[in-house]
């Protein structure tokens, strides 16, 4: 007899921060004092930087460089004024934040005690060990601005990571950011619902990343503002997303599946989701295991309806977070029932399946010309955790045919079995892959007839995907003669 253990839905506590080599901040300068001590070329760069922020930027050097003195008559913004000597104590306080550029490590502690002592943050130009903040690469999209700091370990590498996003951002996102700052606050005085508010910068967002070099004006203002008016009933009201998060390799997620993860308000997940994945929602999204196993305690698929449907109902965004395709043995249309049922609005984001994701690990087409006209998808057990008593043996058994079975650890036994019986060559090959694409993933490859006994002793983790069929030829005798891995690498 089987014994459904059940448990409740229960909010899962966002992961702790992992530690940070140092705090990205972005300071507020303008109109601010900022001092630099020094008149070299590396002084002169961290000048343009504070002046292009706002400073207005003091500068103490007895003999200052030519790039010094072109800046000080063309700043890129805040004004740049220099004093021909050597910096005091008395230059430093009150300051917003002062630099050095110092030749000796003598001059550094001076330097780094004196802004100290006067509470102001200093920076020692390639002393870090005398720094309290350090400057990192930049990739200036201005109001959109990113930095990238590597703790002074490795600034080539922070510069080939700066080069890399350069390539990626279109500069035309700066003028989308600063028309996203001229029109927030009209948008928040639009009469628009909070829902419907962040709804507008969806749409913002997803056009501006279509139309990247298209100057923003009044008019798209008008028509973005339309569009977001035209959906704030939907927004008001929720909705439910069903979410494929792929077989576990967070790479694998769609582009889409990763909007759906950033706009949610809760997301509602299985025990195979991969935790990177949840990684892709927003920090302050609710994050719910509502997971369902046949052997373990499980969440009644009626709870997680009614949680689904009643959240949604409150006007959340909703998304049911499932491992692979949410169509493919996940009880998709179980809950599209339930919310077309309660007139909620539901729509599904296609994930790549555990088999699609194991095929492509081992490189071997399921589909291969020659070994295979077709591809079954097969479920290992039924609701009672069971061998479905339905299963088409006949086409288990065709030779022609790449079989894959879902959940098949506790029911291998008899369904290779029987699968014998109905025709299907004992010597057909099949491969086991445990935690398909991740890097722990496992694989098993023997003969159908051999395969219970070695998954038996391999005992896999979870999830376990099975596939049958003469297209792992090759992969049956590369294990036969010693050459293929039972425990892959990251």
């Amino acid at each position: 007899m089987n014994v459904m253990l059940t448990r409740s839905p229960s909010e899962s506590m966002p992961a702790r921060m992992e530690p940070l080599a140092r705090l990205p901040v972005f300071l507020a300068l303008e109109g601010r004092r900022a001092v630099v001590a020094g008149g070299t070329a590396a002084a002169a760069w961290k000048a343009e930087l504070l002046s292009a922020a706002g400073a207005e930027v003091k500068v103490y050097a007895a003999s200052p460089c030519e790039e010094l003195l072109a800046l000080a008559t063309e700043p890129p913004r805040g004004s740049i004024f220099i004093h021909r000597r050597a910096w005091y104590v008395d230059d430093i306080r009150g300051a917003a934040i002062a630099i050095g550029a110092c030749d000796t490590d003598e001059e550094a502690v001076h330097f780094a005690n004196a802004g100290r002592a006067s509470g102001v943050p200093v920076n020692v130009i390639d002393k870090p060990q005398f720094c309290d903040f350090a400057f990192g690469a930049i990739v200036n999209r201005s109001p959109l601005v990113i930095g990238i700091s590597t703790d002074g370990a490795a600034p080539v590498f922070g510069q080939a990571i700066r080069a890399k996003l350069e390539a990626l951002i279109p500069r035309g996102f700066a003028q989308w950011a600063e028309a996203a700052r001229r029109w927030r606050g009209d948008v928040k005085n639009s009469g628009l619902s909070f829902n419907a508010r962040r709804r507008f910068w969806q749409i913002f967002t997803a056009h501006a990343v279509v139309h990247p070099e298209h100057e923003p004006t009044a008019s798209d203002y008008e028509r973005l503002l339309k569009a977001a008016e035209a959906e704030r009933e939907r927004a008001d009201r929720g909705s439910v997303t069903l979410v494929g998060a792929g077989p576990g390799d967070p790479e694998l997620l769609t582009l889409r599946a990763v909007r759906a993860l950033q706009s949610a308000d809760v997301i509602l997940f299985d025990d195979l989701v991969s935790p990177e994945i949840l990684e892709f929602a927003r920090r302050e999204a609710k994050k719910m295991l509502v997971g369902k196993s046949g052997y373990a305690p499980s969440c009644t698929q009626d709870e997680i309806n009614a949680l689904m449907v009643g959240l949604a109902r409150a006007g959340r965004r909703v998304v049911r977070l499932k491992g692979g395709d949410p169509m493919i043995f996940g009880r998709a249309g179980e809950e599209i029932a339930a919310c077309r049922k309660a007139h909620v609005a539901v729509e599904v984001v296609p994930g790549i399946t555990a088999a699609q994701g194991a095929a492509s690990r081992l490189g071997i087409s399921l589909t291969q010309r020659g070994n295979a006209r077709r591809v079954q998808y097969v479920t290992g057990h039924g609701a009672d955790g069971a061998l479905p008593a339905d299963i088409d043996w006949r086409s288990l058994a065709d030779p022609n045919a790449t079989s894959i079975i879902y959940m098949p650890v506790k029911t291998i036994d008899e369904l290779t079995a029987r699968a014998i019986t109905a025709g299907l060559d004992p010597a057909t090959p099949a491969v086991a892959v445990a935690r398909a694409t991740r890097p722990d993933e496992t694989r098993v490859v023997s003969t159908i007839a051999e395969l219970p006994e070695r998954l038996a002793e391999a005992g896999l983790p979870g999830p376990v995907v099975v596939m049958i069929g003469r297209t792992f030829s090759a992969l049956a005798a590369a294990q036969a003669v010693g050459t293929e891995t039972r425990k892959l690498l990251p």
